[in-house]
């Protein structure tokens, strides 16, 4: 019984990756998004990221790849989550309401020019969806990383990653596949990597 689970989890990975591989409007989609992350970068300005629960982890992650490193040691690129200061989530959330808490941060650390990734896999988030209108609202670019419908972040977003699949945790999967990928492609247009002797 649970081999069988195993093996349709990963079989239904695989097909949404499979999806995802077959979509040339979405794979130019990911090329776009990272090419406007190298232009902040060169711009000198910032990438922001904001997601609830897994999609708050992710946000995190891919920050960490830029702030951090991905495949090579490189100066730190300016990236973070906006979740990850708790004293400030809570607060905000106390005051004004939790649907507040990434609009706030956006208008706090947000500057025209800035990229905001706004995670959510239905693309309904209120609290995603208020940053995304704050971002626009102060001249951020919006990227929305959601499930197949879009959702209402579709309509909100200058660019749209919309991982081809409705089940949530494949959906995560293919955010962390495209995140991945953008961030390779950031840091290998901004850095040479060191050879190997």
């Amino acid at each position: 019984m649970m081999q069988s689970t195993i093996k349709e989890a990963i079989q239904a990975s695989i097909e949404a990756k499979t999806s995802l591989l077959q979509d040339a409007k979405l794979l130019q989609a990911i090329e776009t998004v990272a090419q406007a992350c190298i232009e902040v970068y060169r711009r000198d300005g910032k990438v922001l990221f904001c997601g609830n629960g897994g999609s708050a982890a992710d946000a995190q992650h891919l920050a960490a790849e830029l702030s951090g490193r991905f495949y090579f040691d490189r100066p730190p690129l300016f990236a973070e989550a906006l979740h990850v200061n708790t004293s400030f989530v809570t607060a905000v959330g106390n005051d004004y309401g939790y649907d507040a808490i990434y609009a706030r941060m956006v208008e706090a650390a947000g500057r025209k020019g800035d990229l905001l990734f706004a995670m959510s896999t239905s693309g309904n988030s209120p609290n995603v969806l208020l940053a995304a209108e704050k971002a626009k609202d102060l001249g951020l670019k919006v990227v929305a990383m959601t499930g197949q419908s879009g959702g209402k972040l579709r309509d909100t977003a200058d660019y749209l990653l919309n991982a081809p699949s409705r089940d949530t945790p494949r959906i995560q999967e293919c955010h962390m596949l495209m995140g991945h990928t953008i961030c390779q492609l950031v840091e290998a247009a901004l850095f040479t990597r060191p050879r190997t002797s």
